[in-house]
């Protein structure tokens, strides 16, 4: 499995993040040909070599050519997004990015969800930060972030509700679980961005497990700050060993509730915003309640520290007026992605093992859909030619994965 191993001893922001990618070796190029897809113009991105503290970093900008009426509530950004051409699965996660970084700002400002605004984040410098990380991590083929325990700085740091304490409250609403400190630099060194897309792609804060790196990347803060660089290291690296879906000590709880008045075509949403404040799992059962009415069971898999998150959103998105909590215990098999190309485009299979057991190996179906798609092949034929690039031919060794 390869990892992005991240050592924010000067923090994280959504540049340096985005420095450090390119900095592992993402081009700079590939970057502006996606970002091209999304709908949003008047900026300019580019990439330089700097030092920071004598350790070369690459800082990337986000440079506006004109002025921007940017689009500052999640309705705007959803709309913009699904007017992009972006894959189906890199248009998911930044806007599950989006949507967790609009719920900690409502929440912490006591505003509704859909009309929580970013008054400090121009609304493309915020879009290019957040799915160019996307991309890049997509390119790189990371499938697990990790974390060391993360710097938040110190001080006052100014903003559109006056001078607020380091960390800003969305920053320490979206860190939560994670494990992080407070310095003696006086500035803010996470941002609301950074925070937000650790939160929205399931980071672990962790020691680094046991790994063969394939390189070490610096992404470059906008300033020199005294005594230490400031910069952000990033560690791509294959590991050794399974990685935890969660910090060892992170419980997982089941969530349930029971609905019999609810319009069912609101579940598909209220799955999707489940998911993106950070469930594991979401799933609907079918039951019989009192007096024999149908019912729902909605249930949710979700980390001990989301419980309450999790709890808020399902009665803001439901008519439920009780939920159930119990502790659960998981077994996860280890899981790898490979790409298998084909003659008219190219497919992520995963495979899940117990120890070096293949106990399961299926295509991924956001990648079958978007390619049938594409191409005009049906999905059961792409599927089919997968199976068949997979599978080993007479007299020949299963191919190692990519």
């Amino acid at each position: 499995m390869k990892i992005a191993y991240l050592n924010p001893f000067s923090g994280i922001s959504g540049d340096m993040l985005l420095g450090a990618l390119v900095d592992a070796g993402v081009p700079l190029a590939h970057l502006k040909k996606e970002l091209k897809k999304i709908p949003a113009d008047g900026y300019r991105l580019t990439a330089s070599v700097v030092r920071r503290h004598g350790i070369a970093s690459t800082k990337v900008d986000v440079r506006m050519t004109k002025q921007i009426h940017p689009a500052r509530i999640w309705k705007d950004v959803q709309t913009l997004i699904h007017q992009s051409s972006l894959s189906p699965d890199i248009a998911a996660k930044g806007l599950r990015i989006f949507e967790v970084l609009f719920r900690a700002e409502a929440k912490v400002h006591g505003v509704a969800f859909e009309r929580a605004h970013l008054h400090e984040l121009s609304a493309v410098d915020c879009i290019v930060d957040i799915f160019g990380a996307v991309i890049g991590l997509t390119w790189l083929g990371i499938e697990k972030i990790m974390v060391a325990p993360i710097n938040l700085g110190s001080g006052m740091v100014k903003t559109d509700h006056g001078m607020l304490p380091v960390p800003a409250p969305a920053t320490a609403e979206l860190l939560q679980g994670f494990i992080a400190f407070g310095s003696s630099v006086p500035f803010e060194l996470t941002t609301p961005t950074g925070a937000a897309i650790l939160r929205g792609l399931d980071a672990v804060s962790a020691p680094m497990p046991p790994c063969r790196p394939i390189a070490t990347a610096h992404g470059a803060g906008n300033r020199d700050i005294d005594g230490q660089p400031n910069v952000l290291r990033l560690t791509y690296a294959d590991t050794l060993q399974a990685i935890p879906d969660a910090a060892p000590n992170a419980m997982t709880v089941l969530i349930e509730t029971n609905i019999d008045d609810m319009n069912p075509q609101i579940y598909e949403d209220v799955m999707t915003k489940l998911f993106a404040a950070g469930a594991l799992d979401v799933w609907l059962e079918q039951i019989v309640m009192k007096k024999s009415r149908p019912g729902t069971k909605l249930c949710v898999l979700a980390r001990d520290a989301m419980a309450s998150q999790i709890a808020e959103q399902i009665f803001r998105e439901t008519t439920s007026i009780g939920i159930r909590f119990y502790p659960v215990e998981r077994i996860l098999l280890d899981r790898t992605i490979e790409t298998i190309r084909l003659p008219y485009g190219t497919v992520r299979i995963k495979t899940s093992r117990l120890g070096e057991t293949v106990m399961n190996q299926a295509p991924e179906y956001d990648d079958l859909k978007a390619l049938s798609r594409k191409t005009g092949v049906p999905i059961k034929q792409i599927t089919f030619d997968v199976a068949r690039a997979v599978a080993p031919r007479p007299g020949q060794k299963k191919r190692k994965e990519s």
